[in-house]
């Protein structure tokens, strides 16, 4: 690849390979090759790859914990002409990774931004869920902790599209059990170690995979969990005390209230109020919960 006249550099987002090395592109390799330096997650990673295909580049970390000092630095090597390679350690960089303020500064200052496209883990569980693909929302990580999971779902409980998740293999079971909970037992799919030799994705509702996975234990692999958009509305009236009902049976006054508010559109403190008589009414010596 010919390298650029001298001038303005330019900045590389290049994607790598989310297992299968095969998975690089032509294009990615030779970007590599021409790069003055190469901006990755960790150095170790990347340098193994890098050494595979047998390019030898000077690698300079930039990550979270870093990004505020490193910017500065690869800007001054894009302002003195440079061609830089921002890469993670796997997939499409700036999903779910370090870089968005890289790209606009870089943007900013009138230096060439282009990418070099190639895996990606959220769209590749997608296409291979089964659900459907005309919108999705790709939300990063579940939270660790139980009650902000269900918060999160709770708020993207209305979006009509299907949603993309990452998640750890020693949490899943629990986080399929909080969405099935949240957003109803929803149709979703669990794909693990995509493009690698033991690729699976196991299709079913929210709470059979959580069901399988709490009996069968903690997948192998990084995982990708796809679940479906909600049903579509229909031209019945909804029944906020049925619905309310059913949820109450199941969890508790907040994550009901949470669960039917997200799914009819009514205001939150509305449905928490109606939500409270009636479990009052159920079991009138329990303690109300206070609404946070």
């Amino acid at each position: 690849m010919p390298r650029p006249a001298a001038g303005p550099g330019s900045l590389g987002l290049v994607a790598t390979p989310i297992g299968n090395l095969g998975d690089i592109s032509a294009r990615a390799l030779d970007w590599l090759r021409a790069a003055d330096l190469v901006a990755c997650e960790d150095s170790r990673v990347s340098g193994r790859l890098l050494q595979h295909f047998g390019i030898d580049k000077k690698l300079i970390a930039y990550h979270d914990h870093n990004a505020e000092e490193i910017r500065p630095v690869l800007l001054r090597h894009l302002a003195a002409g440079e061609r830089v390679a921002l890469i993670s350690d796997a997939g499409t960089p700036l999903i779910s990774d370090p870089g968005y303020k890289l790209v606009r500064e870089a943007a900013a200052a009138g230096f060439k931004v282009t990418a070099l496209p190639g895996p990606s883990a959220p769209l590749m569980a997608l296409i291979l869920s089964g659900l459907p693909t005309d919108r999705f929302l790709f939300a990063g990580f579940l939270p660790v902790k139980s009650a902000a999971r269900r918060q999160v779902a709770a708020e993207l409980a209305a979006v009509p599209a299907s949603l993309i998740f990452f998640e750890t293999a020693p949490r899943l079971a629990e986080s399929l059990a909080d969405l099935g909970a949240m957003l109803g037992d929803r149709p979703a799919a669990v794909a693990r170690e995509l493009t690698k030799l033991y690729e699976e994705v196991r299709r079913g509702t929210l709470l059979e995979l959580a069901a399988h996975y709490r009996d069968a234990g903690p997948p192998r692999g990084e995982i990708v969990l796809v679940v479906g958009p909600p049903a579509p509305e229909t031209d019945v009236a909804f029944d906020l005390d049925t619905a309310l009902r059913a949820a109450l049976a199941k969890m508790s006054v907040k994550d009901a209230a949470a669960l039917v508010a997200a799914n009819s559109g009514l205001k939150r403190r509305q449905v928490y109020a109606r939500a409270l008589e009636l479990a009052q009414r159920t079991s009138p010596g329990d303690q109300a919960e206070d609404e946070t």
